[in-house]
Formats: structure tokens, sequence, C-alpha cells
């Protein structure tokens, strides 16, 4: 039964603050490690589908593979985030809109830990934050994006945008599709009371190659991996 509560999320910012603390000291330090950043991540995403009391089904996750990958998910709920970063199997990072790097500690501590700004009001700051992106894949880790850019109000897919595409065309690195299914149901967009006991669905569907259709087909490509995501989407239409 689900129940709502207004402890949630500043529970989950309490603990936002414990894991951003030292590792903006350590990052400081030069002695931060992707290790010491994969576990606190997983401690911090893992609160937060307990506090939520989420009920959390994973479907195809032998499509994640290890090699390094860009990850694009619809964008349901600021829950997406905990909820994909609880269930991914391998080091995990997302392309974030630089807002979020504003807030104390926080900000800080993401930067440490390798996600990315993006300014899509600004060309060349966009243009830098996806070459940061490259960067981070070509040393393993898997690099997460919204192509909708902002929270469904309604769960229905929202126009796809068109940078990480780009990214995958220009270095080949393969996109795993996901499905996020159920997290408007725990958090609504621009709303902060958590509905606990919810179902959230993840489904990672099979890589796409972005080399199969080149910067020409940049269109199909985009298409593609919106019918995909779109394939397991409850609100899709």
């Amino acid at each position: 039964m689900s129940r709502k509560s207004p402890f949630v999320l500043p529970l989950q910012l309490a603990e936002t603050f414990r894991v951003c603390a030292p590792t903006v000291v350590e990052g400081a330090l030069g002695r931060l490690t992707r290790e010491t950043c994969d576990r606190r991540l997983a401690e911090w995403s893992a609160n937060a589908v307990r506090l939520a009391e989420i009920d959390v089904e994973v479907v195809g996750r032998e499509h994640v593979g290890p090699e390094p990958a860009l990850v694009m998910s619809n964008h349901q709920s600021a829950f997406d985030i905990f909820t994909l970063m609880h269930v991914h199997p391998t080091s995990l990072r997302m392309i974030a809109k630089k807002q979020m790097f504003a807030l104390p500690i926080m900000g800080g501590g993401m930067r440490a830990a390798g996600f990315v700004s993006l300014d899509r009001a600004d060309r060349d700051k966009a243009f830098a934050a996806l070459d940061e992106a490259k960067r981070v894949m070509s040393s393993g880790i898997h690099v997460w994006i919204a192509p909708e850019g902002t929270r469904s109000n309604d769960g229905a897919l929202l126009p796809f945008k068109k940078g990480g595409f780009m990214v995958a065309l220009q270095t080949g690195i393969p996109i795993v599709p996901v499905t996020v299914d159920g997290t408007r149901e725990v958090l609504p967009a621009k709303d902060f009371v958590v509905r606990k006991g919810r179902k959230v669905r993840i489904t990672y569907h099979p890589r796409v190659d972005p080399t199969a259709y080149g910067l020409e087909r940049r269109e199909e490509l985009m298409a593609n991996v919106r019918d995909r995501i779109a394939s397991a989407l409850s609100t899709a239409r």
C-alpha cells in the first residue's frame, strides 16, 4: 500500500551531504578513487530506495556489459537517478544540468566524482560538457543522459535532444537504451512528497551501435533509441 511521506527527501538530502562532504575533501587532496566514488554512490542510491520502500524490478541487465557505454533513459522523476544508480551493475556517472552543480557541497561532490555539468544555454559550454563525457567514458565508466532534457509531467516521452547522440556518433561508443517506469508514481515532477511502497521497473534494451548509422542517419538513430525506450513504457503514446 502506498503512503505519502514528507520526510524522505529531507532525509535523503542529509545522506547526500554525508557522502558528498568527504568526497569534496578527498578530491581536493588528490586522494579520491573511482572505487570510493562507486561505493558511496551505491550507498547513497540504496538509501533512497530503502527510504521510499521502492520495489525495483530489473529486466535485461545482461545488455549492459562492462564495456564503455552511453546510457540513455526517459526522465519521469528525481527518483530516476536513485533507482538507476541503485541497479546499474557498473560504474555510472551522469550528465546533469549546471544548476545542480551550484548547490553547496553537493555540487562539489558531483564534480569530484566525475559527473558532467551541462549548460544548454551556452553552446560552447555544452560542447565542452560533451567532450568531458567522452573522456569519462574512455576511462571505462558508463555515462547516463536523459535525452528529453527535463522531466515529463505525465510520464509520456518528450522530444529528444540531439547532444548525446552526437557524442555516440563521434566516438562510436554504443548506446544502452533504458526504460524507467513508475518513478513518477514515487515522486511526480515538481512535487516534494514521496509516495512510499511503489513499484519501479527498469528495462535495459540491447545495445545500439551508432557506427551502423553515421551522421547522415542521426534522426534514424534517435528514432530507434526512442522506440526502444517507449516499448516498455506504460505511459507511451
